[in-house]
């Protein structure tokens, strides 16, 4: 019996993993291109993101330690890195002040 759940179960359950990823993919799709007004809002969200990422990784530096080295680390690695973390740090920061604004706004209202 265990081998049979083992084998099977796992083949099953990435089966239905797979379907539910197709699934999530293909039906917002769907639902947005009978309204293609509403990816609007979303593409204007990606290309910040982009634009935050481009920020962050012109920021960031190539340098590499010997201790990157002992773990493969290359410099367009270690910029790739580097850019995304101050990516999430700018985001970060975005987070907290648009908090910080949203609380100070409900005060005055």
């Amino acid at each position: 019996m265990e081998y049979f759940i083992s084998t099977y179960g796992l083949y099953a359950a990435y089966i239905l993993v797979g379907l539910a990823l197709l699934l999530a993919i293909i039906l917002p799709l769907i639902s947005a291109l009978s309204n293609p007004r509403s990816l609007l809002g979303t593409i204007v969200g990606l290309v910040g993101i982009a634009i935050i990422f481009f920020i962050g990784y012109s920021l960031s530096s190539n340098e590499v330690t010997t201790v990157y080295t002992r773990f493969g680390i290359t410099e367009s690695s270690s910029k790739l890195v580097g850019g995304a973390l101050i990516a999430t740090y700018i985001l970060v920061i975005i987070a907290l002040v648009g908090i910080v604004f949203s609380e100070v706004n409900k005060i005055f209202k």
